[in-house]
Formats: structure tokens, C-alpha cells, sequence
């Protein structure tokens, strides 16, 4: 049944510590150049954080067994016999671990009520999700080679965008200023935490001024009211940004959907009416239901919050194991 709720065994921390750990090596560009080129039949990633081959003993020395498995040319993928609770974390995060790609891989998230606002008329968004979908966020911070922001979410959150929640490294924080209306006092431009980058566009670009606080500057083409967001992943992706995450706000996610530049949406809804306020996706409407966006998508459960992960990349989402519309939960 669509939305029906599937009970797992909850995984012990040991477990879901090793999967973490796989994860992050999975995500890693260093170890993926190195591992995947003439790996035979295939790479292996097990439970310790360890790198062998396919079918290798060292699948069970130290009682971690393989969780990871990719063979030459394809993604990453859950190894057979990974515990369903385990297998479930894994996917959820394992579009971020593809193989370098041609151009950027763009996944944005959104947090938002049930009535569709991510913060009140005033701003106030802190939190409408609760703590397990704050968590997500900041693996998918730690996965991803930069998050990005738009200038009202600085504004009114003044966010540090790190991983401070989780292992891993911070990505560069990227935000997007077009007309340069924030100041430098912002914790992003100052805290020196992680690699930050103020984009803005050309007509706004100073020479004179750079860097903004601690962030350096880059100037794009401008779009509209906006910045050419085409432009914007491909000069990231040309140094070396690979995977991007787009954390908000909902115009910024809203333009990264309408210009077709993301891979992936998430929305995670949580179990909250706020009555009229700032709303989360928007775009044109459409004239009838068989013109509205769909595509596949899994259910997640993250505490009393529901997250849709929906396929826009044209490639879909490989059947889960369970009831197609099932929630998972992750912990």
C-alpha cells in the first residue's frame, strides 16, 4: 500500500558506524581514481573502511563484511545479504557516490511543513524538520563537494553549513548573491570552517574588493533577476566540485528545478501547519495533472518527519525490496 509504514529491526550504532564509514570512502574522488581503473572484476567496500577486491577473504576478516560493491564501469551498488535496515541507509545516500561524471551531479533538499511552507511569513525556519532530517542534511553536506545557498537563507538563518553532526569534510559553501546584498559579517564569510564562495554577478564583481571577508568571489553571467545557474555548476564543476548540494532556500531550489539542472529532489515534510508562509517548490502552473512533474521516488521515514527522494535525472531509482511507495527508516 502507498505510504505504508514497513517495521525493521533497528541496526545497532557498530553497524550503521560501518556504513557511514563505507559511505564516505565510496563518495571519496582520490580513492574512487585509484581503486576503480583495472580492478578486474570489481571493487569492494567493507564494514572497516576497507578497499580489496570482489570476492576477496578480507570480506570477513575482522568481522566486517562487504556492504559495497562496484564493477568496472557502473555505480555502486548495496552488496547481497546487507541487513535490510543497513541496505536501506546505503541507498539513500549512494547516488552520491557515482563515478566522475561529465558534468556537475546537483541534488537539491528541501524541509517543509504540510501545508508546503519551509518557514513562516517572518522568516522563522529553525527547525521545521526535526533533528533526524537536521542529521540527514549534514551527511549529504559531508557526501557532496560543495553545498549551496541562496543570499535569504544567509540572511535569515546565518547558517555554518559544516559537518559538524557527522565524520567527513566540510564542502565548499557556496552562495549565491547575484546583486551582493549581503555583508561580510555573515559566519560564512568569517568562521574560515570550510572553503566558501560568493557568487555574484558580473555587473556586481569588484576586483578591488576581493576577497568578500574570507570568501573568494566568482563572477557569472547574469539571468533574469538571478544568475545563470548552468553556468554556475559548470564553472564549479570545473574545479573539481563534482557533486552539489542545493540546501535551500526554496527560490534557489525552485530555479535549480525549473532550469532542469537537478538529479534529485528531496523534500522532507514534517508533521507541522504553519498557515501561510514562505513556500517551499515553485513553478509554472500546470493546465492539467498529466502535465505536473512525476517521477520515481522512495519514501524515508527520519523521526516524525517523511522525506521524498525523487529521480529527475532520467535514470531512475532501481526497484527497493520492499512494497513500491513503502517507508524506510532511516536512523
Amino acid at each position: 500500500m502507498m505510504g505504508e509504514a514497513v517495521e525493521r529491526r533497528q541496526p545497532d550504532e557498530d553497524a550503521m558506524d560501518g556504513a557511514w564509514r563505507a559511505l564516505l570512502l565510496a563518495a571519496s574522488r582520490g580513492g574512487e581514481s585509484r581503486r576503480s581503473e583495472g580492478a578486474g572484476p570489481g571493487v569492494a567496500i567493507d564494514a572497516q573502511g576497507r578497499w580489496h577486491p570482489c570476492g576477496h577473504p578480507a570480506d570477513r576478516r575482522g568481522g566486517g563484511g562487504t556492504l559495497l560493491i562496484r564493477s568496472p564501469g557502473t555505480d555502486w551498488r548495496v552488496a547481497p545479504g546487507t541487513p535490510n535496515a543497513v541496505a536501506d541507509f546505503l541507498e539513500l545516500y549512494l547516488p552520491l557516490c557515482r563515478p566522475a561524471t561529465v558534468g556537475a551531479y546537483v541534488v537539491g533538499h528541501l524541509g517543509q511543513s504540510l501545508d508546503g511552507c519551509i518557514a513562516t511569513a517572518s522568516g522563522d525556519s529553525c527547525f521545521v524538520t526535526g533533528p533526524e532530517n537536521i542529521l540527514h542534511l549534514h551527511r549529504m553536506r559531508a557526501l557532496c563537494d560543495a553545498v549551496i545557498v541562496g543570499a535569504s537563507t544567509v540572511a535569515s538563518d546565518d547558517p555554518r553549513l559544516t559537518t559538524r553532526l557527522v565524520s567527513g569534510e566540510s564542502p565548499v559553501r557556496v552562495i549565491i548573491d547575484p546583486r551582493r546584498r549581503l555583508a561580510p559579517s555573515h559566519r560564512v564569510f568569517q568562521d574560515g570552517d570550510a572553503e566558501t564562495i560568493l557568487c555574484c554577478a558580473e555587473s556586481h564583481a569588484s576586483v578591488g574588493d576581493r576577497p568578500f571577508g574570507r570568501a573568494a568571489v566568482l563572477a557569472l553571467p547574469a539571468r533574469g533577476d538571478g544568475l545563470d545557474l548552468g553556468a554556475l555548476s559548470a564553472a564549479l564543476h570545473r574545479r573539481g566540485l563534482r557533486t552539489l548540494f542545493v540546501e535551500g532556500g526554496g527560490l534557489t531550489v525552485s530555479r535549480f528545478l525549473a532550469d532542469g539542472l537537478l538529479a534529485r529532489l528531496q523534500i522532507a515534510v514534517a508533521p507541522l501547519i504553519i498557515g501561510g508562509g514562505r513556500p517551499g517548490v515553485t513553478r509554472p502552473a500546470a493546465a492539467s495533472l498529466a502535465q505536473s512533474l512525476r517521477g520515481p521516488y522512495r519514501l524515508y521515514r527520519m523521526g516524525d518527519d517523511v522525506l521524498f527522494d525523487f529521480a529527475l535525472d532520467g535514470d531512475g531509482v532501481a526497484p527497493p525490496p520492499i512494497a513500491r511507495g513503502a517507508t524506510r527508516r532511516i536512523h
